[in-house]
């Protein structure tokens, strides 16, 4: 049995290589690359309006790093009194160390599950700058905005999705014995699924795909997908925890 890997480096390479200290063969194929976003030249500016009792918002450990690694070449630091929140346990944990405060996330590690956090429950009159990618989705800022918070984005990374050939690529992957996938977001999804040709569709509904949340779970399933297992977080540690403990072997 073959696990195909779909997230971008490093975190995908990270990943096969975990799966083979434990006998699991893999897979890497990224769908796309992160680069720095167009956003970058504006978070200072964006970070010193905010004030006491706002808040920063992280969606993935890509917001952070790439909004870290800017303002530590431009000099500035991270403000303090403000509120940090993150969408999941990972992305918590790169920020903290990005900005040297705590910072809350949900156990639910989703958009959903993010609002329900006590620091957003009543945002009004507070602003709330949303560390993002470029696209995605929409709930956190119409919810917010809802609540009567002034909300922003600040694009700190860019997915660049990868021209690939899904006709010459599906039948490697089943010669390979490909018959698990990992996908990560709904936007890799989705483009798996566009990249494929029509006649590679049952093959690849029938795959076990490991997704990280219930939103994605559904869009799986409502695509077409038979076999999805619901993770509930994104993180390689969790990942590996589900293909190590569900009978698969090398």
């Amino acid at each position: 049995m073959t696990v195909l890997i779909t997230r971008p480096a490093p975190k995908g390479d990270a990943l096969a290589s975990a799966l083979a200290e434990r006998g699991i063969a893999s897979l890497v194929q990224p769908l796309l690359t992160i680069a720095p976003g167009s956003g970058l030249p504006r978070l200072g500016d964006q970070l010193a309006a905010l004030q006491e009792g706002d808040c920063v918002i992280a969606v993935s450990t890509h917001a952070v790093k790439m909004a870290h690694t800017y303002l530590t070449e431009q000099h500035i630091s991270w403000p303090e009194g403000v509120h940090y929140l993150a969408v999941g346990q990972q992305t918590a944990e790169v920020f903290a160390q990005a900005c040297g405060q705590m910072v809350a996330a949900p156990q639910r590690e989703d958009s959903e599950g993010l609002l329900a956090l006590p620091e957003l429950a009543q945002p009004a009159q507070h602003k709330v700058l949303i560390l993002r990618g470029n696209g995605g989705r929409e709930l956190i800022f119409e919810t917010l905005v809802e609540r009567q918070a002034s909300v922003s984005y600040c694009e700190t990374y860019a997915r660049h999705w990868l021209a690939l050939k899904g006709d010459t690529l599906y039948p490697e992957w089943q010669q390979q014995g490909v018959d698990t996938l990992v996908v990560t977001s709904g936007q890799q999804l989705a483009y798996l699924v566009r990249l494929l040709p029509v006649q590679a569709r049952d093959w690849l509904y029938g795959c076990r795909l490991l997704v990280p949340s219930e939103r994605i779970e559904t869009e799986a399933r409502d695509i077409g997908f038979r076999h999805v297992t619901m993770v509930g977080s994104a993180s390689n540690a969790a990942l590996l925890t589900a293909l190590s403990t569900t009978g698969i072997t090398g």
